[in-house]
Order: structure tokens, then C-alpha cells, then sequence
């Protein structure tokens, strides 16, 4: 049997980029080749993709961490490296998606099969070939893999249905979801017998079904954490209509009827704007029924539509069904309405060049994705590969923003996990080499 799990912290990485290959084309007859390095294969994604018959969080109870396949490094002959595969991980329908350390929103996978990359794998580095020019016809240097993203998710799941059934605890909505579904849950004679959400599905008639949720007995301070109740009011935030069940046999039922219904405005307001069809339960029992026709006044004067029923005898429960049918088809069709007025808001993303400098205890940090890619896709240990990043930080100009940030021969900067001194007037030991004059001649020779 499994266990209701509806929140989940996962640590995602994806793949790292294969290496470029600093490689020369070897022969015979040909002693001038030239550089031949091939790219490395691009690291894998993670994605969450929605699955409709997964129905809880609980396969991440036990594995948290997941990670896709790295890019393979590149070969001779321009032979580019293999790519990481893609790590695809099912989340239930309903799966809301965040980013744990910033707390943003990623996304909300409310429909079955939505895709979701929530890390992207890295770019393999450039082989040597790339870096071939007039000045420089013989790159001993080529990239390096760009490591793939990280991230830590927080994942919630909010139960996907149509009607909500709230109430006190022992109010009978367990009892009303095993008979109007084939939904078995688990009912006594007791509080708090359901222990997370029920779903079942209600057949209508033989076109139009609709899913109903039991959720747990709520009771009074659940939206600050007080009993069950805090754990699952965010399964109600997704219904459209809400059956509130009274225990009709109770001392004063409209008492837990405020209650409840105080409970869901301190949780989120937007729930008592949510169509309620008050039901009161157990008629069969002699002291629900005196007290059904007061009770039908009372709320009536209200503004509730009320219905009565007995789950016990199925006595009103079918004209209940239609008639939340008929309130969930109109809900429906606003929420339709509603989403063909939207408009579509495109973000602009930003440049991809852009960067900032911060100035810490006398350290200069340089932080921006290109920026920090550049540095991270070079091997700081080749000398070409250094005098290749200087030149490019240059064109970004990112050497003339530290200089107005105040960086002097000798400052602290760091790019990245990266640290150096600065220093504007910086050669590199060994230069781009340019052809010699007994290259030229063989060169000439072997035409």
C-alpha cells in the first residue's frame, strides 16, 4: 500500500559538457596537418515530466538526489564526443515545482505529460580546430566542458479534483465518497480516520464523470498548524466546487459549519469565493432529521444552496451528484472563458553578456553567466587557453569595469570559484605562435 507523501525536497544535477580535444592531424606525407581536435558532447538535462497515474511524492522519500549523464569528451578528426542522456523523473499531475533556495515558482505541471527542464545540462567545450588562425596556426589549447546546473527543488503536490468534500471530522465524507465512487477509503466511527486525501472518480452518466476529493477533518487553528487539516487545505485550493458536509446528528452543527468555513478564508480567501453546496448528512438518524428543517431555513437564509441526504440509504445522494455536476460545469466554463481572455506575457530574457561587480572585504567579484562560463571552459593551466579569456573579458569589457570599480595592480578577483591578482599589463609566458620560415617553405613544398 502506499504512502501519501504530498512534499518532497530532490537535489538535481545535470550532465557536465565533454571536454574539446587539443588534437593534430597525423599523415603520412603530410607533416603539416593542422589542428583536427574535435567538441565535446553537450552534459544531459533533468526534466519533471507530469504522469497521471502517479498519484504522490512518495518514490522521493527514499532517493533524493538525481543526476543525468555527462557529455563525452571530444576525439581526432573533428570526432565530436557523445551526449549526455537526458534524465527524465515523473512527478504526479498537480506537481508544483520550486526553486529551494530562492523560493521561486518554476512551474505548476497541472495537466498530464508537461515537460519541465529544471536543469540544463552543459555545453561541450570546443576543440582545437576552432581556435585555428592566420596568427595562430598550430592551438595547443581547447575548452573545456561547461558544468551542468544544480539545484535544489522544493516539490508540492496539490490533489487534482473537481468537487472538494470539507468538513468537521466524523461529518460522513468518507462515507459520501465510497458510495458515489468506487473509492474505498478507510472510515470508523472515530476522528480522523482519513489520514491524507481520498480521490475517487463519480460517474454521472455515461458521458460526463468528475473527481472527487475527501479531504481530511479540519479543525479549529488547521491553518496555523493545529491538527491535520494544516497539512492538506492546499488540496482545496484546486477544486471548483466544495461539498461541506454537516454532521446533522451533531449538538450544533452550524457551529462547525463557521468554524470550517473560517478555517479556509485564514488559509487563503479565495476559498470562500468557491461555490459551496452545504449537505447536511446522516438523516437516517432521528436527530438529524429534527433538526434538518431548521437547519435548511437557517442556511437558505444565508445565501447556501442546502441539500440533505443519508449516505447510509442513499436517500438524496444521487440528486446531490447532479446537481454538483451542473455547479462544476458552469464553474468550468467560466475558468474557460476566463483563460481565451488571457494574454500571453513574453519575458525578454537578459543580456546574455550582462555582468556586475561587488566589491567584498577587498575582493572584486565578478559574477554574470557568460562571464562565469568563460572562465569555467578554460584550462587555467595553458597558457594560450589564459591569453585567449584575457582577450575576450577585454571585449566584454569587463577589465575596463574593474578598473572604474577601483581594482589596482595587486587586487583580489574572483569569477566564479576562480581567484587571481590583477593585473591589467599581464602577458602570458608563451604567445599564439605564428608560422616559422621553415613551415612556410615545407608548406609551399607539399602543394
Amino acid at each position: 500500500m502506499n504512502t501519501f507523501l504530498d512534499e518532497a525536497e530532490i537535489f538535481v544535477q545535470a550532465g557536465n559538457g565533454g571536454d574539446g580535444s587539443m588534437h593534430f592531424h597525423r599523415e603520412k606525407f603530410v607533416p603539416l596537418g593542422g589542428p583536427d581536435g574535435g567538441d565535446g558532447g553537450s552534459g544531459g538535462d533533468v526534466i519533471l515530466r507530469s504522469d497521471r497515474s502517479i498519484n504522490t511524492l512518495f518514490m522521493f522519500k527514499r532517493r533524493r538526489r538525481f543526476a543525468a549523464e555527462n557529455g563525452q569528451p571530444g576525439g581526432p578528426s573533428r570526432m565530436r564526443g557523445k551526449s549526455g542522456q537526458d534524465l527524465v523523473i515523473p512527478v504526479p499531475v498537480g506537481t508544483v515545482v520550486r526553486d529551494a533556495e530562492s523560493g521561486q515558482t518554476l512551474a505548476d505541471l497541472t495537466e498530464d505529460n508537461q515537460m519541465l527542464v529544471v536543469a540544463k545540462g552543459g555545453i561541450g567545450g570546443l576543440g582545437n580546430v576552432h581556435f585555428k588562425s592566420s596568427t595562430n596556426q598550430a592551438p595547443r589549447f581547447a575548452e573545456k566542458g561547461e558544468p551542468g546546473q544544480s539545484r535544489t527543488l522544493d516539490l508540492e503536490l496539490k490533489v487534482i479534483a473537481e468537487v472538494g468534500l470539507v468538513g468537521l471530522p466524523n461529518a460522513g465524507k468518507s462515507t459520501l465518497l465510497s458510495v458515489i465512487s468506487a473509492a474505498r477509503p478507510k472510515i470508523a466511527d472515530y476522528p480522523f480516520t482519513t489520514l491524507s486525501p481520498n480521490l475517487g472518480v463519480v460517474e454521472v452518466d455515461e458521458d460526463y464523470t468528475l473527481v472527487a476529493a475527501d479531504i481530511p477533518g479540519l479543525i479549529e487553528g488547521a491553518h496555523e498548524g493545529v491538527g491535520l487539516g494544516h497539512e492538506f487545505l492546499r488540496h482545496i485550493e484546486r477544486t471548483l466546487v466544495l461539498l461541506h458536509l454537516l454532521d446533522g446528528s451533531a449538538d450544533d452543527p452550524l457551529a462547525g459549519f463557521r468554524q470550517i468555513n473560517a478555517e479556509l478564508g485564514a488559509h487563503a480567501s479565495s476559498l470562500l469565493e468557491k461555490p459551496q453546496i452545504v449537505v447536511v448528512t446522516k438523516l437516517d438518524l432521528s436527530e438529524a432529521s429534527e433538526r434538518w428543517p431548521a437547519l435548511e431555513r437557517e442556511l437558505h437564509a444565508a445565501g447556501y444552496p442546502v441539500m440533505g441526504i443519508s449516505a447510509a440509504t442513499g436517500s438524496g445522494v444521487r440528486e446531490l451528484v447532479y446537481r454538483t455536476a451542473d455547479l462544476v460545469r458552469s464553474e468550468a466554463s467560466k475558468v474557460e472563458a476566463a483563460r481565451s481572455d488571457e494574454v500571453e506575457v513574453i519575458t525578454v530574457p537578459p543580456n546574455p553578456e550582462y555582468f556586475e561587480i561587488e566589491r567584498k572585504r577587498g575582493t572584486f567579484y565578478v559574477t554574470g553567466h557568460a562571464v562565469e562560463r568563460l572562465v569555467v571552459m578554460t584550462d587555467l593551466d595553458n597558457d594560450e587557453a589564459v591569453y585567449r579569456l584575457q582577450k575576450r573579458l577585454k571585449r566584454m569589457g569587463v577589465f575596463a569595469a574593474l578598473t572604474r570599480a577601483g581594482a589596482r595592480e595587486g587586487s583580489k578577483v574572483r569569477i566564479g570559484e576562480t581567484e587571481f591578482n590583477w593585473d591589467e599589463t599581464y602577458e602570458p609566458e608563451v604567445k599564439p605562435q605564428r608560422e616559422t620560415a621553415a613551415q612556410r617553405r615545407a608548406k609551399r613544398d607539399s602543394r
